[in-house]
Order: structure tokens, then sequence, then C-alpha cells
């Protein structure tokens, strides 16, 4: 059971699954880089997946893709916390902010956010501390290597076994620091650092995740692994989305992070009606 902003995110395998929207306030995203700069366009999208049924919206102003330039700390914050602001204001949806830095996640919860997603892990000095004083939900996430490198010749003995491993081991470091095991959430990071080989092993290899004492969210949507696979291009990539979610779902996974909301809640919705 996750509290976000006053609400109950119950995660457990006999409730529904649960999707988060993601909303990229950066010029440079993989997939819709440029599209919601503005705190007003950002508020109607995020609005938007709220009404399809998203039960957090994902807010990052600092793109993750393979190769993307590093972001500074005032620009991040100038990105998302008006963005933050805005939404809260208007809307009651839970808000996650997606960032590695300490700095914005002590701004951006205090502007309204009530969840962390950190690619990092809480890596970075001082993040456990944020994060153990709020106490909230946090999503950590295996990447291999640094965004501009990661995807050059990503290596491992056994992906399933090192990724869940790394994942105990930072998951424990929040519990040290003070996080309560209840706010940990996992993510074994499709395309960070992985091939094509390494997603779909990842992927077969969900049930492994999901035996973890924590809520597994699975963020495949759009993944350069189905332009590898399928040859689709990031904008042809809907059907692939979709039918990962309900693969993982299948396997085990309640909490997805997608940029198609409602045609995801309806692929899941249909896994639902025949479990």
């Amino acid at each position: 059971m996750l509290e976000c902003n006053g609400k109950l995110l119950d995660l457990s395998l006999s409730t529904p699954p649960k999707v988060m929207g993601i909303l990229n306030i950066t010029p440079d995203s993989f997939s819709d880089g440029g599209l919601f700069l503005s705190a007003d366009k950002a508020l109607q999208q995020a609005q938007q997946m709220a009404q399809d049924g998203a039960a957090i919206i994902d807010v990052g102003g600092e793109s993750t893709r393979p190769g993307a330039a590093v972001v500074s700390l005032d620009e991040e914050l100038t990105r998302v916390i008006p963005v933050i602001e805005k939404i809260r204001q208007h809307s009651d949806v839970a808000i996650s902010i997606d960032t590695s830095k300490p700095q914005v996640m002590r701004e951006a919860l205090a502007a309204g956010a009530s969840m962390v997603n950190d690619v990092n892990a809480l890596c970075a000095d001082g993040a456990l501390a944020v994060c153990a004083e709020y106490d909230l939900p946090v999503c950590l996430m295996h990447k291999q290597g640094e965004p501009q490198t990661m995807q050059d010749n990503p290596q491992y003995q056994d992906v399933v076994a090192e990724v869940s491993q790394y994942l105990a081991v930072r998951a424990d470091a929040c519990i040290e620091a003070g996080i309560s095991k209840t706010n940990i959430i996992i993510d074994p990071g499709f395309g960070f650092g992985k091939s094509l080989e390494n997603n779909l092993s990842l992927l077969r290899g969900m049930p492994h995740f999901c035996a973890m004492p924590y809520p597994v969210l699975v963020g495949i949507s759009r993944k350069s692994m189905f332009g590898m696979l399928l040859g689709r291009e990031v904008g042809q990539r809907l059907v692939a989305s979709t039918t990962a979610a309900a693969i993982a779902y299948q396997k085990g996974a309640r909490f997805f992070r997608v940029h198609d909301v409602a045609q995801t809640c309806d692929a899941l919705k249909l896994c639902e009606a025949v479990a």
C-alpha cells in the first residue's frame, strides 16, 4: 500500500494495476520532447492523462534517453516546479518527480509532488536524506552507465540476477536511511544500459522481480527495443508498448509508466477481465 497525495494506492496482486502517465517537460526526450514545455500545455496533458486513467503523473525536466545532455539544476527547477504547482492547483492527481537531483526532489515535494522516481536509485549525495525526511513513495531504477554512453556496449553475465541484486541493495540502503519499506518501488530499467536481448530477458524474468518484497514498476513504453525488434519508429510503437505491458501484467507487474495512458488502461482492463 502506497500513499500519494493523500490517496492510497494498493499495488497488490488482488487489485487493479496502476498507470503512471509520463509528462516530460523537456525539449529533447526521445518521444514527446518539446510538446509540453509551457505550464498550460503540461496541465492540459496531465488532466487528460488523469481522465484517461492515470493514477500518478510523472513530471520530468531532464531527458535520460541514450545520448541525452546533462541539464543544470537551475534549468531543471525552472522546467518542473511551475508545472507541478500548476497541476496541484487544478487537480488532485498524485504527482511524481522524475529526477536524480536532491534539490529538485526537495523543491518538487514542497511544491506538491508526492513521490520520487529516480533513474539513479537515490545514489546522489543527499538523495536518501531528502526522501527519508519526507518518507513518501520512491521508485528505484537500475541502469548501467550514464545516458551519454549507456547503450554503447552493455554487458551482463545474468541480467535478471544482476539487476535484482542491485535493486535489493538500493532498497536496503533506503530502509537504513529511514525510508519505510512500504514506500519502496523497484524498476528494472528497460532500455537503460540494456541490449535488446537484455530487455527481453528482463521481460521474461518479470516473475523474479515480482517475487521481491516491493511493487515493480515497468517502464517499457515506446522503447527503442521495439524499433530494433520490429523496425518501428517511435510514433509507431503503440501496439508493441501495450502488448509488453500486458505481458508484464500477466507475469505479475501491477505498476506501469507509459505515454499512452488510455490505450494501456484498456489493454490492462482486458487482462484483468480474463485473469
